[in-house]
């Protein structure tokens, strides 16, 4: 068999343990959803963002759903390596790479069904988004673009944990980023330190520019430094990955 194909096995066996897992069905198709409830009807009137707040939400909310699935991928590929899944792929002469690949592309997929439910949801609640078919490409290269990276950083965090336990642990800080970035207010509305904070962070850059094309006025300025971080988190989360792979396979 080619990489390729070994690669479409490992992404269908991913996929069905995915499936038959509801914990991690809920945090990442589920969770997000409920957040989106909670901070447009409990706290959406107590923020001044100049617009209804389901629009300025949304894109944040759509990068938290990409978050809140992680846990789950680092806990698998952890898993994977320290049973003994691995030694015995090894046997079975099944490509290296392709047992990364699939865990990758499993989290990508499943990042995007979780998004898909979520704008299905945040238009029942009055989203409105002013974006054209162009500016919805845009939205779903950025997603999927962010998803790669943020798949591979993940997969290097399970493979380097010591145990499935710790590898979901270590993507605690991945889900909490958001909160810290301009996802639920802007970031000048926040206090002196946590503003900057929130400015020169990863996610905020990526979120604004999700928000520019959902606008249907991206800006170079955020979608310049949103694609040099998904680049830059994709290069080293997969020569990370690759990495600590070949030492502990």
């Amino acid at each position: 068999m080619s990489a390729k194909s070994h690669s479409l096995v490992m992404l269908r066996r991913n996929a069905k343990h995915i499936a038959r897992n509801p914990t991690s069905v809920f945090n990442a198709v589920v969770m997000p959803i409920v957040i989106m409830l909670m901070f447009v009807y409990m706290f959406g009137d107590a923020f001044d963002v100049g617009v209804d707040y389901i629009d300025y939400a949304t894109p944040g909310l759509m990068l938290l759903a990409v978050c809140y699935g992680l846990g789950a991928t680092a806990t698998s590929v952890n898993s994977d390596m320290t049973k003994g899944i691995i030694n015995r792929f090894k046997v079975m002469d099944v490509s290296r790479g392709a047992v990364l690949t699939g865990h990758v592309v499993a989290s990508v997929l499943t990042n995007l069904i979780a998004i898909a439910a979520l704008v299905g949801v945040a238009f029942l609640l009055g989203f409105s988004p002013a974006a054209s078919l162009t500016d919805w490409l845009g939205v779903v290269g950025v997603i999927v673009l962010l998803a790669f990276a943020a798949g591979w950083l993940t997969v290097a965090l399970g493979l380097s944990a010591k145990s499935p336990e710790t590898a979901g642990m270590a993507a605690v800080p991945l889900v909490m980023l958001p909160f810290f970035s301009s996802a639920i207010v802007p970031a000048e509305k926040m206090g002196p330190g946590l503003r900057q904070f929130a400015e020169y962070q990863p996610f905020t850059p990526i979120i604004e520019t999700l928000r520019g094309f959902l606008a249907g006025a991206p800006s170079a300025g955020d979608v310049i430094p949103a694609l040099a971080w998904c680049v830059a988190i994709a290069v080293v989360g997969c020569l990370w990955a690759r990495s600590t792979f070949t030492k502990r396979a």
